[in-house]
């Protein structure tokens, strides 16, 4: 099913462009204006340029921020700032770092996968995406022609044959060693001896592969190869716009985490906000906590303990519907609310608490509509952020959401379903700079 290929990729050299540390840079869809800012000041030759360039007041058609990525890429190039390799390889990428106060790993391997079809189902996607970042994707690849941050994608390893092929390649030498500014360790080997790639290869062809987060990037890669494909005469397949970049990770890998996406509120009208309680009664089990429990946190915890695909109970925390507390609310029967929600959508789907959040309490409940600007959305992985922010009346209210695990995410992909957007985080995010993809 899904092919996979070793590519000559781009880094940079060893010499001359200074501490990895301060060359490499997060994706492009999470860096703020003050961190792009602080990278910039990081290093002269810092991945956020080629990125994520500036914006700026003159901008044109012909001098733009993808105009100047391309012209850093060419130019460090030249420069022998950036390197090609001069042997195609996959990438063994062991990505060390903290959260929640536990030390996680996490290993990938970054290849080149074959663009296929949505229809095809040898690429499953689990989420919807947003049109405005997928054009910005497709003015980078126009520009750079190149893929410089990877979607992320998962497979299944039940037999541990490629676990075992990384643990092997991991007695080898690293091309990099370092930690990042903030205090995550990075190692990476260049896999390229042809025996290993092959049983790669062999292992990933037999299974569809899983698109975790990077929807956008690899969405604009197939666009770009459905016109180079109009535009030139048939072929084997194999020119480089025909593949996009991948970090392949082992959907049980303990370092894969997915942090839950919070909901914060506001713009809802005064009579709408104090009827909500009584309305929610008709749906959820209601129970509330004294934000000053010691014990509020740990209950909340116990509650919201992760989704998993047999679900018949699903909860979620509201912050801002009664002063001072916060409300558990405890679905009462999944079939009642199945029926209000789109048909077409799966029965997992169905019983997913961002689904019930979206559906039955936004749009059913509080008449949320994405295209009108009354009532908005803004989105938190921290529930100390969404306290605080509902606290000091930024908004007015938050609703706290499970964790997704990978077998969500796998279900609802294979079941042709797609999650609402902002359902899932992977944590951390690859960073960018490390190694890429040109054709």
């Amino acid at each position: 099913m899904a092919q996979i290929r070793p590519f000559k990729g781009v880094r940079y050299s060893p010499s001359g462009s200074g501490d990895m540390a301060a060359l490499i840079s997060p994706p492009y869809d999470i860096i703020s204006p003050q961190q792009q800012e602080a990278l910039y000041q990081a290093s002269p030759y810092n991945f956020v340029r080629i990125e994520f360039n500036r914006e700026l007041p003159q901008d044109s058609a012909e001098d733009n921020r993808y105009t100047r990525a391309a012209a850093f890429l060419t130019n460090w190039q030249k420069e022998g700032i950036l390197k090609q390799d001069e042997t195609a390889a996959c990438y063994l990428h062991v990505h060390a770092f903290s959260c929640g106060g536990r030390r996680y790993l996490r290993q990938d391997i970054i290849a080149a996968v074959k663009l296929e079809e949505w229809d095809s189902r040898i690429i499953r996607p689990h989420e919807n995406i947003i049109p405005r970042a997928k054009s910005d994707r497709m003015s980078m690849l126009y520009a750079c022609r190149c893929n410089t941050s990877p979607i992320l994608a998962m497979y299944a390893d039940p037999q541990k044959v490629i676990s075992g092929l990384i643990a092997a390649q991991k007695k080898e030498t690293p091309i990099m060693d370092f930690v990042d500014a903030w205090g995550e360790g990075h190692q990476v080997w260049a896999v390229n001896r042809p025996e290993v790639i092959r049983k790669l290869q062999n292992e990933l062809a037999a299974q569809p592969l899983y698109i975790a987060d990077g929807h956008h990037r690899y969405d604009s890669a197939l666009t770009l190869k459905r016109e180079k494909s109009a535009q030139n005469p048939p072929s084997g397949g194999e020119e480089g716009w025909n593949y996009v970049m991948a970090s392949l990770m082992d959907m049980a890998d303990p370092g894969l985490i997915i942090l839950p996406t919070h909901r914060l509120v506001r713009g809802i009208a005064g009579g709408q906000l104090s009827g909500l309680k009584s309305r929610l009664e008709a749906f959820f089990d209601i129970q509330e906590i004294s934000l000053h429990s010691a014990e509020v946190w740990s209950r909340i915890d116990r509650s919201l303990s992760g989704l998993n695909p047999d679900a018949q109970q699903v909860s979620l925390a509201v912050i801002g519907l009664t002063e001072n507390q916060v409300t558990l609310l405890t679905l009462k029967n999944i079939s009642a609310v199945s029926n209000l929600m789109p048909a077409f959508h799966s029965e997992l789907y169905k019983k997913l608490d961002v689904s019930l959040l979206d559906h039955i309490i936004l749009e059913n409940l509080l008449g949320y509509n994405k295209d009108k600007e009354d009532i908005l959305l803004a989105y938190t992985h921290d529930r100390s952020d969404a306290l605080r922010r509902v606290s000091n009346q930024e908004y007015q209210m938050a609703f706290l959401l499970n964790p997704v695990g990978p077998a969500i995410v796998k279900g609802i992909a294979d079941a042709g379903d797609r999650m609402p957007r902002k359902s899932t985080y992977f944590y951390p995010k690859a960073p960018a700079g490390l190694v890429f993809y040109k054709w």
